[in-house]
């Protein structure tokens, strides 16, 4: 029986330990994050301690749609499918303020999931952040497909009264304005964001998705290629086949027919004129 007591108390440790620096780690993010909201849905608190507070804009811009909860969100844990399931839309551009009172390295992450649209070029909007696109001509379908959890991540910079946000930067009064920017196709939206000081390696990330993985590499395989290897793919395509003649090239019966005509007319009038 010591010998049993002895033997758990270590583990018993360990496993304190272990919690302890999960709920560390959990309530550490919480606290790095500055402003998160769940648009068109309730307050919420995620598995990495992010307390979402209820859409300020409910009742006052756009529309909140749960049309989301009938379908499971992939990438995203269960405990937190509700952030992509709910959403926030507008016939018009439209956004959120979030006020910022210390300079320093800021992130802000957008989330998103297709809920609605079955195919790409539905639903096709910008984002701007104080004026500055930061995601052009986002079509969420064509980027994971349907009912999947999808995160537009933004390194955000304020130093000496300027923000500096992918390469482009402007006077910083004291607030941020995420907007979601009306293009051609359909309104834009979002399902949830937040604003956490760090940087983007502190971000948590989504669940993988294998489909979209080979996807992303792809993509990152052309963007490594160049140009010059993206014609040269192009030139060494295979066709189906060869390429069929034209069957009217060459046609030359809208000449024929009007000589037809008259040997038509012709030959019964002779023929007439013969016999009298």
């Amino acid at each position: 029986m010591p010998g049993r007591l002895t033997l758990w108390g270590p583990v018993a440790a360990l496993l304190f330990c272990l919690l302890a620096l999960f709920t560390t780690q959990a309530a550490g993010l919480g606290d790095k994050v500055i402003w998160a909201v769940n648009a068109g849905g309730d307050s919420h608190v995620d598995v990495h301690g992010i307390h979402y507070r209820k859409d300020p804009l409910e009742g006052r811009v756009g529309r909140a749609s749960d049309y989301g909860l009938k379908l499971p969100i992939l990438r995203s844990n269960p405990e937190d499918q509700i952030l992509y399931q709910t959403e926030r839309y507008n016939e018009d551009s439209f956004g959120y303020e979030i006020p910022i009172r210390e300079e320093g390295e800021y992130v802000l992450v957008l989330k998103f999931a297709e809920v609605y649209f079955a195919q790409s070029q539905q639903k096709v909007f910008d984002v701007r952040v104080n004026g500055h696109t930061v995601v052009k001509d986002l079509d969420i379908f064509d980027r994971v497909g349907h009912s999947t959890a999808h995160d537009e991540i933004i390194p955000i910079v304020i130093r000496k009264g300027k923000l500096s946000v992918q390469g482009e930067v402007s006077t910083f009064t004291g607030k941020l304005n995420v907007e979601f920017v009306k293009g051609y196709y359909d309104n834009p939206k979002v399902c949830a964001l937040y604003l956490m000081k760090g940087t983007v390696d502190e971000v948590p990330k989504l669940q993988p998705h294998p489909g979209l993985e080979k996807k992303e590499e792809e993509e990152e395989d052309e963007e490594d290629e160049g140009p010059s290897t993206k014609k040269q793919s192009n030139k060494n395509r295979v066709q189906s086949g060869p390429r069929t003649p034209n069957p009217y090239a060459s046609d030359n019966s809208s000449l024929m027919f009007p000589i037809l005509v008259a040997f038509g007319v012709f030959i019964p009038t002779l023929f007439c004129l013969c016999r009298l």
